[in-house]
Protein backbone atom coordinates (compact mmCIF):
# COMPACT_ATOMS: atom_id res chain seq x y z
CA UNK A 1 0.00 0.00 0.00
CA UNK A 2 2.81 2.36 0.88
CA UNK A 3 4.57 1.59 -2.41
CA UNK A 4 1.41 2.28 -4.38
CA UNK A 5 0.96 5.60 -2.58
CA UNK A 6 4.57 6.60 -3.29
CA UNK A 7 4.25 5.61 -6.95
CA UNK A 8 1.05 7.63 -7.27
CA UNK A 9 2.75 10.67 -5.77
CA UNK A 10 5.69 10.28 -8.13
CA UNK A 11 3.44 9.92 -11.18
CA UNK A 12 1.39 12.97 -10.18
CA UNK A 13 4.53 15.08 -10.26
CA UNK A 14 5.52 14.08 -13.78
CA UNK A 15 2.84 15.95 -15.71
CA UNK A 16 3.68 19.35 -14.20
CA UNK A 17 7.35 18.64 -14.84
CA UNK A 18 6.67 17.91 -18.52
CA UNK A 19 4.56 21.07 -18.83
CA UNK A 20 7.28 23.17 -17.24
CA UNK A 21 9.91 21.62 -19.50
CA UNK A 22 7.87 22.38 -22.63
CA UNK A 23 7.25 25.95 -21.54
CA UNK A 24 10.95 26.64 -20.97
CA UNK A 25 12.46 24.45 -23.70
CA UNK A 26 16.03 25.40 -24.65
CA UNK A 27 16.65 26.15 -28.30
CA UNK A 28 19.97 27.27 -29.78
CA UNK A 29 18.19 28.26 -33.01
CA UNK A 30 16.61 31.24 -31.25
CA UNK A 31 19.52 33.21 -29.78
CA UNK A 32 18.63 35.81 -27.17
CA UNK A 33 22.09 37.36 -26.82
CA UNK A 34 25.23 38.18 -28.83
CA UNK A 35 27.19 35.06 -27.82
CA UNK A 36 24.42 32.71 -28.84
CA UNK A 37 23.94 34.71 -32.05
CA UNK A 38 27.61 34.23 -33.03
CA UNK A 39 27.35 30.49 -32.39
CA UNK A 40 24.11 30.30 -34.36
CA UNK A 41 25.66 32.08 -37.35
CA UNK A 42 28.59 29.65 -37.32
CA UNK A 43 26.16 26.74 -37.14
CA UNK A 44 24.21 28.06 -40.14
CA UNK A 45 27.43 28.42 -42.16
CA UNK A 46 28.52 24.88 -41.29
CA UNK A 47 25.07 23.49 -42.04
CA UNK A 48 24.98 25.23 -45.44
CA UNK A 49 28.46 24.07 -46.49
CA UNK A 50 27.91 20.50 -45.28
CA UNK A 51 24.52 20.31 -47.00
CA UNK A 52 25.89 21.55 -50.32
CA UNK A 53 28.84 19.15 -50.06
CA UNK A 54 26.54 16.23 -49.27
CA UNK A 55 24.17 16.99 -52.14
CA UNK A 56 27.07 17.41 -54.57
CA UNK A 57 28.57 14.09 -53.44
CA UNK A 58 25.26 12.28 -53.91
CA UNK A 59 24.81 13.78 -57.38
CA UNK A 60 28.34 12.72 -58.36
CA UNK A 61 27.67 9.22 -57.03
CA UNK A 62 24.46 8.88 -59.04
CA UNK A 63 26.15 10.14 -62.23
CA UNK A 64 29.04 7.71 -61.74
CA UNK A 65 26.65 4.78 -61.30
CA UNK A 66 24.67 5.77 -64.40
CA UNK A 67 27.85 6.10 -66.41
CA UNK A 68 29.09 2.72 -65.19
CA UNK A 69 25.87 1.02 -66.26
CA UNK A 70 26.09 2.55 -69.73
CA UNK A 71 29.69 1.39 -70.00
CA UNK A 72 28.77 -2.28 -69.35
CA UNK A 73 26.99 -2.50 -72.70
CA UNK A 74 30.03 -1.22 -74.66
CA UNK A 75 33.13 -3.07 -75.69
CA UNK A 76 35.97 -2.44 -73.19
CA UNK A 77 38.42 0.16 -74.54
CA UNK A 78 41.91 -0.84 -75.59
CA UNK A 79 44.97 0.13 -73.55
CA UNK A 80 45.79 3.11 -75.78
CA UNK A 81 42.47 4.83 -75.18
CA UNK A 82 42.32 3.88 -71.46
CA UNK A 83 44.90 6.51 -70.47
CA UNK A 84 42.93 9.27 -72.24
CA UNK A 85 39.66 8.08 -70.70
CA UNK A 86 41.08 8.23 -67.13
CA UNK A 87 42.12 11.88 -67.38
CA UNK A 88 38.53 13.08 -66.89
CA UNK A 89 37.96 11.28 -63.55
CA UNK A 90 41.43 12.36 -62.39
CA UNK A 91 40.57 16.02 -63.00
CA UNK A 92 37.23 15.54 -61.28
CA UNK A 93 38.80 13.98 -58.18
CA UNK A 94 41.50 16.65 -58.03
CA UNK A 95 38.89 19.39 -58.27
CA UNK A 96 36.85 17.77 -55.51
CA UNK A 97 39.87 17.53 -53.22
CA UNK A 98 40.75 21.16 -53.89
CA UNK A 99 37.21 22.36 -53.16
CA UNK A 100 37.14 20.28 -49.96
CA UNK A 101 40.39 21.83 -48.73
CA UNK A 102 39.06 25.33 -49.44
CA UNK A 103 35.81 24.64 -47.60
CA UNK A 104 37.68 23.23 -44.59
CA UNK A 105 39.83 26.36 -44.49
CA UNK A 106 36.68 28.50 -44.63
CA UNK A 107 35.21 26.60 -41.67
CA UNK A 108 38.47 26.88 -39.73
CA UNK A 109 38.64 30.65 -40.26
CA UNK A 110 34.96 31.04 -39.37
CA UNK A 111 35.48 29.05 -36.14
CA UNK A 112 38.48 31.18 -35.11
CA UNK A 113 36.59 34.43 -35.85
CA UNK A 114 33.58 33.18 -33.87
CA UNK A 115 35.78 32.27 -30.92
CA UNK A 116 37.26 35.77 -30.93
CA UNK A 117 33.81 37.35 -31.22
CA UNK A 118 32.62 35.43 -28.17
CA UNK A 119 35.34 37.07 -26.09
CA UNK A 120 34.56 40.63 -27.23
CA UNK A 121 31.54 41.26 -24.99
CA UNK A 122 31.80 44.74 -23.37
CA UNK A 123 31.82 44.24 -19.60
CA UNK A 124 30.80 47.60 -18.19
CA UNK A 125 28.98 47.22 -14.84
CA UNK A 126 28.46 43.45 -15.06
CA UNK A 127 26.39 41.21 -12.81
CA UNK A 128 28.86 38.83 -11.17
CA UNK A 129 27.70 35.35 -10.23
CA UNK A 130 29.59 32.39 -8.83
CA UNK A 131 27.95 29.20 -10.06
CA UNK A 132 28.74 25.90 -8.31
CA UNK A 133 27.65 22.56 -9.70
CA UNK A 134 26.52 19.86 -7.26
CA UNK A 135 25.03 16.41 -7.76
CA UNK A 136 22.43 17.30 -8.94
CA UNK A 137 21.60 20.98 -8.50
CA UNK A 138 23.03 24.46 -9.10
CA UNK A 139 24.16 26.93 -6.44
CA UNK A 140 24.33 30.58 -7.51
CA UNK A 141 26.06 33.20 -5.37
CA UNK A 142 25.54 36.81 -6.45
CA UNK A 143 28.80 38.60 -5.66
CA UNK A 144 29.10 42.25 -4.64
CA UNK A 145 31.86 44.43 -3.14
CA UNK A 146 29.49 45.13 -0.25
CA UNK A 147 29.09 41.93 1.81
CA UNK A 148 25.56 42.94 2.84
CA UNK A 149 24.47 42.76 -0.82
CA UNK A 150 25.72 39.22 -1.40
CA UNK A 151 23.08 36.47 -1.52
CA UNK A 152 22.64 32.84 -2.54
CA UNK A 153 19.96 31.13 -4.56
CA UNK A 154 19.58 27.78 -6.27
CA UNK A 155 18.54 26.42 -9.67
CA UNK A 156 17.18 29.78 -10.80
CA UNK A 157 19.20 32.76 -12.04
CA UNK A 158 17.76 36.21 -12.69
CA UNK A 159 19.64 38.65 -14.94
CA UNK A 160 18.81 42.15 -16.19
CA UNK A 161 18.16 42.52 -19.92
CA UNK A 162 20.96 44.28 -21.80
CA UNK A 163 23.50 44.06 -18.96
CA UNK A 164 26.52 41.73 -19.20
CA UNK A 165 26.80 38.80 -16.82
CA UNK A 166 30.16 37.37 -15.74
CA UNK A 167 30.02 33.91 -14.20
CA UNK A 168 32.81 32.09 -12.40
CA UNK A 169 32.24 28.37 -12.63
CA UNK A 170 33.38 25.55 -10.39
CA UNK A 171 32.12 22.18 -9.16
CA UNK A 172 31.79 20.69 -5.70
CA UNK A 173 32.05 17.01 -6.57
CA UNK A 174 32.41 15.88 -10.21
CA UNK A 175 32.68 17.59 -13.58
CA UNK A 176 29.52 19.40 -14.69
CA UNK A 177 28.84 21.60 -17.71
CA UNK A 178 26.82 24.82 -17.80
CA UNK A 179 24.80 25.24 -20.99
CA UNK A 180 21.99 27.68 -21.74
CA UNK A 181 21.62 27.31 -25.55
CA UNK A 182 19.67 30.56 -26.04
CA UNK A 183 22.46 32.57 -24.39
CA UNK A 184 25.83 30.86 -24.89
CA UNK A 185 27.70 27.63 -25.57
CA UNK A 186 28.83 24.98 -23.10
CA UNK A 187 31.41 25.57 -20.39
CA UNK A 188 32.70 22.92 -18.01
CA UNK A 189 32.70 23.20 -14.22
CA UNK A 190 35.68 21.28 -12.85
CA UNK A 191 36.38 20.57 -9.15
CA UNK A 192 39.37 22.56 -7.93
CA UNK A 193 39.40 24.74 -11.06
CA UNK A 194 37.68 28.05 -11.75
CA UNK A 195 36.48 28.92 -15.26
CA UNK A 196 34.87 32.13 -16.44
CA UNK A 197 32.07 32.62 -18.94
CA UNK A 198 30.16 35.74 -19.91
CA UNK A 199 26.92 36.44 -21.73
CA UNK A 200 24.23 39.06 -22.17
CA UNK A 201 20.50 38.52 -22.57
CA UNK A 202 19.04 41.07 -24.97
CA UNK A 203 15.53 39.65 -25.04
CA UNK A 204 13.34 39.17 -21.94
CA UNK A 205 12.32 35.60 -21.34
CA UNK A 206 12.81 32.37 -19.41
CA UNK A 207 15.69 30.32 -20.80
CA UNK A 208 16.25 26.75 -19.69
CA UNK A 209 19.77 25.57 -18.96
CA UNK A 210 21.07 22.04 -18.57
CA UNK A 211 24.11 20.21 -17.31
CA UNK A 212 25.74 19.03 -20.54
CA UNK A 213 28.37 16.71 -19.01
CA UNK A 214 27.37 13.29 -17.67
CA UNK A 215 27.73 13.69 -13.91
CA UNK A 216 25.97 10.69 -12.44
CA UNK A 217 22.66 8.89 -12.20
CA UNK A 218 20.46 12.02 -12.28
CA UNK A 219 22.49 13.98 -14.82
CA UNK A 220 19.48 14.46 -17.10
CA UNK A 221 17.52 15.99 -14.20
CA UNK A 222 19.97 18.78 -13.43
CA UNK A 223 18.41 21.84 -15.02
CA UNK A 224 18.15 25.51 -14.16
CA UNK A 225 16.27 28.57 -15.38
CA UNK A 226 17.81 31.84 -16.47
CA UNK A 227 15.16 34.56 -16.21
CA UNK A 228 16.00 37.72 -18.17
CA UNK A 229 13.87 40.67 -17.09
CA UNK A 230 13.91 44.48 -17.28
CA UNK A 231 16.42 46.21 -15.02
CA UNK A 232 13.83 47.54 -12.55
CA UNK A 233 12.25 44.09 -12.09
CA UNK A 234 15.67 42.54 -11.62
CA UNK A 235 16.60 45.09 -8.95
CA UNK A 236 13.34 44.42 -7.10
CA UNK A 237 14.04 40.68 -7.22
CA UNK A 238 17.66 41.11 -6.05
CA UNK A 239 16.61 43.38 -3.19
CA UNK A 240 14.05 40.82 -2.08
CA UNK A 241 16.67 38.07 -2.19
CA UNK A 242 18.90 40.06 0.18
CA UNK A 243 16.21 40.11 2.84
CA UNK A 244 15.99 37.53 5.61
CA UNK A 245 13.12 35.09 5.60
CA UNK A 246 9.87 36.53 7.01
CA UNK A 247 8.70 35.11 10.33
CA UNK A 248 5.46 33.14 9.94
CA UNK A 249 2.31 34.70 11.38
CA UNK A 250 -0.17 31.84 10.91
CA UNK A 251 -0.29 29.10 13.55
CA UNK A 252 0.12 26.32 10.99
CA UNK A 253 3.21 27.94 9.47
CA UNK A 254 4.62 28.62 12.93
CA UNK A 255 4.30 24.95 13.74
CA UNK A 256 5.97 24.20 10.41
CA UNK A 257 8.94 26.35 11.38
CA UNK A 258 9.27 24.31 14.57
CA UNK A 259 9.16 21.10 12.55
CA UNK A 260 11.88 22.40 10.23
CA UNK A 261 14.13 23.50 13.08
CA UNK A 262 13.69 20.25 15.03
CA UNK A 263 14.46 17.81 12.20
CA UNK A 264 17.53 17.05 10.10
CA UNK A 265 16.55 19.78 7.60
CA UNK A 266 18.75 22.30 9.46
CA UNK A 267 21.82 20.11 8.98
CA UNK A 268 21.88 20.74 5.22
CA UNK A 269 19.70 23.75 4.41
CA UNK A 270 20.03 27.44 5.32
CA UNK A 271 17.25 29.95 5.94
CA UNK A 272 18.56 33.44 6.54
CA UNK A 273 17.14 35.00 9.69
CA UNK A 274 16.90 31.65 11.51
CA UNK A 275 19.35 29.28 13.17
CA UNK A 276 19.35 27.07 10.06
CA UNK A 277 22.76 27.54 8.45
CA UNK A 278 23.45 24.32 6.52
CA UNK A 279 25.78 24.54 3.55
CA UNK A 280 25.28 21.19 1.79
CA UNK A 281 21.91 21.78 0.15
CA UNK A 282 20.02 24.65 -1.55
CA UNK A 283 19.43 27.83 0.45
CA UNK A 284 15.69 27.92 1.22
CA UNK A 285 15.40 31.57 2.32
CA UNK A 286 13.18 32.43 -0.65
CA UNK A 287 12.14 28.96 -1.78
CA UNK A 288 8.49 29.90 -2.38
CA UNK A 289 9.52 32.53 -4.96
CA UNK A 290 11.19 29.96 -7.22
CA UNK A 291 9.38 28.42 -10.14
CA UNK A 292 10.62 24.85 -9.84
CA UNK A 293 11.80 22.23 -7.36
CA UNK A 294 14.59 19.64 -7.48
CA UNK A 295 16.65 21.44 -10.16
CA UNK A 296 13.80 21.93 -12.60
CA UNK A 297 12.07 18.57 -12.15
CA UNK A 298 8.72 19.85 -10.84
CA UNK A 299 6.67 22.99 -10.61
CA UNK A 300 6.94 24.64 -7.21
CA UNK A 301 3.52 23.75 -5.85
CA UNK A 302 2.47 22.44 -2.41
CA UNK A 303 1.63 18.93 -3.63
CA UNK A 304 4.96 18.54 -5.43
CA UNK A 305 6.84 20.02 -2.46
CA UNK A 306 5.16 17.60 -0.06
CA UNK A 307 5.99 14.63 -2.28
CA UNK A 308 9.60 15.77 -2.56
CA UNK A 309 10.02 16.20 1.20
CA UNK A 310 8.40 12.86 1.95
CA UNK A 311 10.35 10.66 -0.45
CA UNK A 312 12.93 12.33 -2.70
CA UNK A 313 14.72 9.01 -3.26
CA UNK A 314 11.77 7.66 -5.23
CA UNK A 315 11.45 10.79 -7.34
CA UNK A 316 15.18 11.33 -7.91
CA UNK A 317 17.08 8.17 -6.94
CA UNK A 318 20.56 8.80 -5.59
CA UNK A 319 19.97 12.39 -4.56
CA UNK A 320 21.70 13.37 -1.32
CA UNK A 321 18.43 14.31 0.39
CA UNK A 322 17.15 11.44 2.56
CA UNK A 323 13.56 10.32 3.03
CA UNK A 324 11.62 12.19 5.70
CA UNK A 325 8.89 9.97 7.20
CA UNK A 326 6.83 12.82 8.67
CA UNK A 327 3.28 12.44 9.87
CA UNK A 328 0.54 14.09 7.86
CA UNK A 329 0.09 16.97 10.32
CA UNK A 330 3.81 17.74 10.51
CA UNK A 331 4.17 17.48 6.73
CA UNK A 332 1.29 19.89 6.09
CA UNK A 333 2.69 22.34 8.65
CA UNK A 334 6.16 22.18 7.10
CA UNK A 335 4.81 22.77 3.58
CA UNK A 336 2.79 25.72 4.91
CA UNK A 337 5.92 27.23 6.47
CA UNK A 338 8.03 26.77 3.36
CA UNK A 339 5.23 28.40 1.38
CA UNK A 340 5.77 31.63 3.32
CA UNK A 341 9.42 31.94 2.22
CA UNK A 342 9.01 34.48 -0.56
Amino acid sequence: MKLKRTALIAFSTLLPAVASFAQNFQDSRHPAGPQAAHIHELWLLMLTICTVAYVATMIALVLALMRARRGDARTPPDLASLEVTERGPLRTVSTGVGVTVVLLIVLLVASVLTDRALARLPLGDPVTIKLIGHQWWWEARYEDPQPSRVFNTANEIHVPVGRPVVMTLTADDVIHSFWVPNLHGKRDLIPGHTAITQFRADTPGVYRGQCAEFCGLQHAKMALLVIAEPADQYEQWAQQQRQSAPRPSEPLAQRGEQVFMSTTCVMCHAIQGTDANGQKAPDLTHLAARRTLAAGMFENKPAQLAAWILDPQTLKPGVNMPRNPLGADDLNALVAYLGTLH
